[in-house]
């Protein structure tokens, strides 16, 4: 753990502020949930709450069979990076921070498809540099109590393969069932 010089009181309420420049880098924006940790020295440590990482160990099952599934690259993330994925070096996408293009994407609640080689393709990751990595892609949001918690995403890099209303369907139910599975 690394010491930032900030020090901070806690009011009467028992709360305290987390200065904008920390909350900037470590990307929590207002009315994100924290996660409160403790240890055996007496630290709290707060930790940006995932929700969808409650179920990473299910979400890397399912990516699993989508992939073997759809023959395609699945992703599944939580609104700040890959939690799972499958088809693909898991070095390249898995705990990598998303693109910027990709969290608007899921504040929007929109769903995205790339079918063609001529079309645009978003990056998924920050590494991404803005290159063409993938020839066809889908992106789905995962939406739990009108929220978006994360995103289910094929992609595929043969320039033979197009995503269709098949891949969009699969993802779709994806989405859905993870989404119904956070509101339980």
């Amino acid at each position: 753990m690394k010491a930032t010089g900030v020090v901070r009181r806690i009011d009467d309420l028992g709360r305290i502020v987390i200065p904008k420049e920390i909350r900037k880098t470590l990307r929590i924006k207002e009315g994100d949930p924290l996660e409160i940790f403790t240890d055996k020295e007496g630290e709290v440590i707060l930790k940006k709450y995932s929700p969808i990482g409650e179920l990473s160990e299910f979400a890397s099952s399912y990516a699993e069979t989508l992939a073997k599934t759809t023959g395609h690259i699945a992703c599944i993330t939580d609104k700040d990076t890959v939690i799972a994925v499958s088809g693909a070096p898991k070095k390249e996408f898995l705990e990598q921070d998303l693109s910027q293009e990709l969290e608007q994407l899921m504040e929007d609640k929109e769903v995205y498809t790339s079918r063609e080689n001529n079309e645009v393709a978003i990056p998924i990751t920050r590494n991404d540099n803005n290159e063409r990595k993938h020839n066809s892609q889908v992106v789905y949001p995962i939406i739990s109590q009108g929220d978006v918690i994360g995103s289910v995403i094929l992609l595929s890099k043969d320039t033979n393969k197009k995503m269709n209303e098949t891949e969009l369907k699969v993802v779709q139910s994806a989405a859905g069932f993870l989404g119904n599975q956070m509101d339980l």
